[in-house]
Order: structure tokens, then sequence, then C-alpha cells
């Protein structure tokens, strides 16, 4: 029977060993209580491209603010940026409250069992539409991560680079999918590729797949999964403008809602442009530049930004998108990374 086939002994293998050595997570529930499908949501939305030891306080807070799914879509936007500042990826945070919302209007406040369903509401790819219905519903999808990447590549000796290599790895995985505990085998497979099958110095002697992981037998489990080099990220450069005014009070200003960091709160300052744009700055004042730049990385590109600083008595906003913050309350706000990293610099001394 295909039921006692090699990989089904492969999964039997790997959920004994998951039994004992599942990692313990604030947002997984205990055995014999079910995953909670908001928490399962919520947690893979902040775990997109983001590590589990960044996410662990943020989840934390957000399930102290917010309980259910129900009191996230009515909480206010602007809370939900503020409570997503410094986790970074903004149109997750975006999403999230979104996507919130719809499953409120639409589905009752039930997250659907469906992956297609799934696939539908805001910010939910394939594969966390995979990793929901798996861990939250048991059904019988592989929600393939960087962790599962490697464990496959290394099992198979899967030696096409990534991302080349992805349909394969895919196929592979659903191919051990069981028939019962899907959610515990997708979760297996994450904790066994975070926990062992680690990127460097893997410890092959203690994982439940070393009789038939290819990888170690060929000697280049440690080398796999092959990546095609990265290519070199172009720079951007701009200004960011810190004022302050005779309260003690610093200007921000709201970004729009669509492209980078939409939504979120800023230092006011420039375009991000290859050259060093023109400085025009959000008030008349004596602007003074502070040494060096402030410089952070994006996916895509790195930033360059030159910080000028003011004080001014004229407190006349340029547009509604501006307002003055006291200065103690401005770290408080929905600053990404990068416009705390402004801040500081513009403030220190």
């Amino acid at each position: 029977m295909a039921e006692q086939g090699p990989d089904h002994k492969l999964s039997v293998k790997l959920l004994a060993w998951y039994d004992v050595h599942a990692r313990v997570l604030p947002w997984r529930a205990v055995s014999p209580a079910r995953m909670d499908p908001y928490k399962v949501w919520l947690s893979e939305i902040m775990l997109q491209q983001t590590t589990v030891a960044a996410v662990k306080d943020y989840f934390l807070k957000f399930v102290s603010l917010w309980p259910t799914v129900q009191d996230l879509a009515g909480a206010p936007r602007e809370d939900v940026l503020k409570a997503w500042a410094g986790l970074g990826y903004y149109a997750r945070a975006r999403n999230l409250h979104a996507c919130a919302q719809v499953v409120l209007a639409e589905f009752g406040g039930r997250f659907p069992d469906d992956v297609d369903k799934l696939l539908t509401l805001p910010g939910i790819g394939p594969y966390t539409a995979g990793a929901i219905a798996a861990i939250a519903f048991d059904r019988s999808f592989a929600a393939v991560d960087g962790n599962v990447e490697r464990v496959i590549s290394r099992l198979d000796a899967i030696e096409t680079p990534l991302p080349q290599s992805k349909p394969l790895i895919k196929m592979r995985a659903q191919s051990l999918m069981p028939k019962r505990r899907a959610g515990d085998f997708v979760q297996a497979l994450m904790d066994l590729g975070a926990t062992t099958c680690t990127p460097k110095n893997p410890n092959c002697l203690i994982c439940p797949w070393l009789a038939e992981c290819a990888g170690q037998k060929q000697g280049i489990a440690a080398t796999l999964p092959r990546k095609l080099p990265k290519q070199a990220l172009p720079t951007r450069n701009g200004h960011g403008f810190v004022v302050e005014n005779a309260r003690g009070e610093i200007l921000l200003r709201r970004r729009p809602d669509k492209g980078l960091l939409g939504g979120m709160t800023e230092v006011p300052g420039s375009a991000w442009e290859s050259a060093l744009p023109e400085m025009v700055p959000p008030l008349s004042a004596e602007w003074k530049k502070r040494p060096g730049v402030v410089a952070h990385s994006f996916t895509h590109f790195n930033l360059d930004v030159a910080v000028w600083v003011a004080r001014v008595e004229v407190e006349a906003l340029p547009d509604d998108s501006y307002r003055w913050v006291p200065k103690a309350d401005a770290q408080s706000e929905a600053l990404p990374t990068v416009m705390r990293k402004i801040l500081a610099h513009g403030l220190k001394g």
C-alpha cells in the first residue's frame, strides 16, 4: 500500500521526532487543544521574512491588545500600524487590518478552512493559505518556507539552485504530507530546519531523517540548497528633516497609503533617488546638516539619508498630512525603523 511506502515511513519518523522536540511557541496550542486559526494567521503574517525571535514579542503584544479577529477588525488602523512599527515590511500591517475586517464582514469572524477562500483574503498568498489550512484545520497542504526548502533540498540532494528548484521542492514536500496530523507535520518540517537542519553546521547525527538523507550520504548537505549569486543592491539617496518647535514638539507626517512604508508615520523628507535630490525642506528655517548619513537597507536597495535639523517659531503646517508631536511621544508613533534612525540622528547631541 502506498500509505506504507517510503514517504509514509519518513512522515512517521518526523512526527515521532516532533512529539519530543517541538518548539514551544506562543501561537502553538498544547495538545490536545486545537490551534486557534486567528493566532495561526497572525503568526504566519508576522513570520513572513522575519525570524521567530523577532516575532514573539510582537505576537504577544498583538494578542494582548486584540485577543480575537473581531477585536483587531474594530481597532483603528493607526493603532495597528503603531503596534507593528519596527517589525518591517509594513504592507503586512495594512493587509493584516484589512484581512481582519474582511473575515468579520464576509465570514462571520471565522477564518475559512478552504485554501481557495483563504487566497481571497488580503495579504494571504499560496504559502500562508497552505500554512493556515494545514496548521489550523489539518488540511493536507504543504507549506514551504525557507526551512522546508533547506530540509527537502538536503533530503533529496537537489542541486538545482533556488528559485528554479521551488516547484520540485513543493511537489516533494506535498508527497510527504500524511493523511492525518497534517498540521503537526508542517510544523515539524519547519522545526527540523530551524533547530537541526540549520543553514550552517547542520546537526545531522541527531536528525530523524539521517538514514534517508541523500545530501548527507553524498557529503554535500551543508552546501544545500544552492542559490544563484546575489546581485549588488543599488543605493538611493535622500534628505530627512528633523524640525522642533518652541514647545519641544517634532514635525511628523503620514505617508501615502500606497507604496513603500505606505500609511506609516515618517520624518518629513525628500524622495529617494539614485542621485541626491534637491534639498527642499518642509518649512522655512535655518537648516543645519548633521555630520554623516543615516544608512538603511531595504530588500531591493540600500538607502543613505542626509539629516537636516532646525528649530522654528512659526508652526504653520504645509498640509493636513503633517502634525506636531511632543518629542517624548515621537518614538511611540508608527515610525518604521529607518525613520527612528533619522529621528535619533537628528536629535542626538
